[in-house]
């Protein structure tokens, strides 16, 4: 197993996170048909905000719950979303690393799916 330590190993993580999202039963009709994500542009923002997370290169600028609510209001993006989207990122991040950056990675994918249920159930009251 490797350490998760450079850009290079962020990017290898997002896109086989992303690969496997892409063909996901359960969430990707969330990218696919709701959202149609334009890939090349949507992974370098992913490189971005997992560097900026991660190793405190603050190159993401965005608002990523902003851009989550408009897809909530086509379609409810609920806890249980959230659960197996951090499922997939779990797996994909143990698979590939190991190390103290690789579990900041998990911890910190946790919080984002606790926060993101939280906010897309409660504009939906």
């Amino acid at each position: 197993m490797k350490l998760l330590e450079t850009r290079e190993d962020i990017e290898l993580l997002v896109n086989t996170f992303y690969d496997k999202i892409k063909k996901d039963e359960a969430i990707g009709f969330f990218f696919n048909d709701i959202a149609k994500v334009n890939w090349n542009e949507h992974l370098p923002k992913m490189y971005q905000f997992w560097e900026t997370l991660l190793f405190g290169q603050v190159s993401y600028k965005g608002n990523p719950m902003a851009a989550h609510f408009p897809i909530n209001e086509i379609k409810a993006m609920e806890k249980h979303h959230f659960d197996h989207w951090l499922k997939v990122w779990t797996a994909t991040v143990e698979e590939l690393f190991t190390g103290t950056k690789a579990e900041m990675a998990i911890y910190k994918a946790q919080n984002i799916s606790q926060l993101m249920a939280y906010k897309m159930e409660m504009a939906r009251r």
